[in-house]
This record gives structure tokens, sequence and C-alpha cells, in this order.
């Protein structure tokens, strides 16, 4: 159960990393280049339904911190629950 926990960690570590990525490209690369479109892949998924709830505060899209919010305590959630089992 700890090695599941450990990889469920490292899974979560690294879609962060993939989010803040993504908010990086956004500043640096075209719309349509494909770096970008293929990080944008990745995170589009859950950000759209997240971008629906909050709304944007004059240029700034707040949502890439709700994701990385939401996804840090899905992670600390499911952690905790298999090392409780364990």
């Amino acid at each position: 159960m700890i090695l599941l926990a450990q990889i469920i960690n490292l899974v979560a570590q690294g879609y962060i990393w993939v989010i803040i990525i993504s908010v990086l490209l956004s500043y640096f690369l075209d719309p349509f280049h494909p770096v970008r479109q293929g990080v944008n892949n990745l995170v589009r998924p859950l950000l759209d339904p997240i971008r629906r709830v909050v709304p944007t505060v004059g240029m700034f899209d707040f949502s890439p911190i709700v994701l990385i919010i939401l996804v840090q305590v899905v992670s600390n959630v499911l952690v905790s629950f298999l090392v409780a089992l364990s």
C-alpha cells in the first residue's frame, strides 16, 4: 500500500508540474504550437470545468491555481487513506 501511495503522490506532483508548464507556455508560445497543444491536451480536460465555475478577474485566470489545489487535496486524501489501510 505504501508503494501505491508513493506512486499516487509522484503522479500528482508530475501533473502539477504539467499544469505549471502549461501556464508558462501560454505566455511564450503561439496557441497553435505543437508543444503547447500537447501540454494543453493533458491539462484542458480538467481545467475547462473549473473555468466554467471560476470567473477570470481582469486578465488573470485563477483556474490553474484551483486545479493545483484540487490535485493536491485529492492526492493527500488518497495517500492518507492508503496509509491508514496499511
